[in-house]
């Protein structure tokens, strides 16, 4: 068991260190160790963050979409093995015809992506020719890597790919004859109690939620309400608390969202990038001595940063959500060294 009081000092230097702005949230055992926020939600009004702030969390919630994906391939609407000509009435003309939904859900499709993370380095530069108040739906994403021709073969490499999970929600979009937003509304953040998640546009975000801030280096800052799409999808940029985040992981790891079977074949290593770091459906894997020693998933956008991990062999949960570019990682980093002592 972690000790809570030095865990809790810890964790609260580390914050100070790194003017850190957001939530962490900290369960061992199912018993609440921490809740900690600091910083301010709204920087104009100086708003305080709180336990229940809704933050942005960009890509870690490519995992509900690995879920929706998972919950169709149950119902029988498809198999994780179908090929994605057979799955979507969408036409890629540069494309391999062998893909399969299995590859997409594992960054190992070879597609091309519209935010390729091996050779940009700035998400918000895409906006540049491109407002981000037009980014309303995911086939609003399409003209960006449609006609694009493969990267590698299928199957050949592990590439993180944004526009693999657009294609994934358009597959459920298909399948399920709604929109993304409402399919992951009514079978994931229902299901789990997640009350105050959701897809919200930017220009429109619901009360308590906090604005994710790009700072300069003269101290200046910016709103990032430009900067990303004026509306998340399949690929990431839905809107969850810290709490909210805790009961997903409770439903999925309770297999309320799917089978245990289905639950395990997610929570499974099927791919591995350069580093070693594995993959998979939806969910980052860390591995010690063949042991899984966290699930994990995170996201980073301009004014976004977030971190989130399950760590069986220890009984915690953890997720730590920030409305600044950085500051989970040092904060995660101390928990799992105190966890390892």
């Amino acid at each position: 068991m972690l000790d809570h009081q030095r865990a809790v000092e810890k964790v609260k230097e580390v914050m100070e260190q790194n003017d850190f702005s957001g939530v962490v949230l900290c369960k061992q055992n199912g018993q609440m160790l921490f809740q900690l926020a600091r910083g301010y939600a709204n920087r104009s009004d100086e708003r305080l963050n709180d336990v229940n702030t809704r933050f942005g969390i960009a890509s870690g919630c490519k995992i509900f979409t690995a879920v929706c994906i998972a919950q169709l391939a149950e119902q029988g609407k498809f198999s994780l093995e179908s090929r994605l000509q057979d799955v979507l009435n969408m036409t890629f003309p540069a494309w391999d015809p062998q893909i399969t939904v299995h590859q997409l859900l594992t960054h190992t499709s070879g597609i091309p992506d519209y935010f390729d993370e091996e050779v940009m380095q700035d998400f918000s530069e895409l906006w540049k020719d491109r407002p981000v108040y037009i980014m309303e739906q995911l086939r609003d994403f399409l003209p960006m890597f449609q006609q694009l021709p493969m990267k590698s073969a299928p199957g050949e490499r592990f590439h993180y790919n944004n526009a693999a999970f657009i294609v994934l929600g358009l597959i459920v979009e298909q399948h399920a004859g709604v929109s993304f937003a409402s399919y992951v509304q009514e079978h994931i953040f229902k299901r789990c109690g997640m009350q105050d998640s959701g897809y919200f546009r930017t220009d429109q975000l619901p009360r308590n939620t906090a604005t994710g801030y790009i700072d300069a280096d003269d101290g200046g800052w910016t709103s990032n309400i430009f900067s990303i799409p004026v509306q998340g999808g399949a690929d990431g940029g839905a809107y969850v608390t810290a709490p909210d985040m805790m009961r997903f992981w409770d439903a999925l790891l309770s297999h309320t969202l799917l089978s245990e079977k289905m639950t395990s074949y997610l929570l499974t290593p099927h791919a591995h990038d350069e580093d070693e770091e594995y993959y998979g459906l939806g969910v980052w894997l860390e591995l010690e001595e063949e042991k899984i020693f966290k699930y994990h998933v995170m996201g980073f956008d301009p004014g976004v940063s977030f971190m989130s991990g399950v760590y069986p062999e220890h009984g915690m949960q953890l997720v730590v959500i920030s409305n600044q570019e950085s500051g989970p990682y040092p904060v995660t980093l101390a928990v799992e060294q105190m966890l390892k002592k």
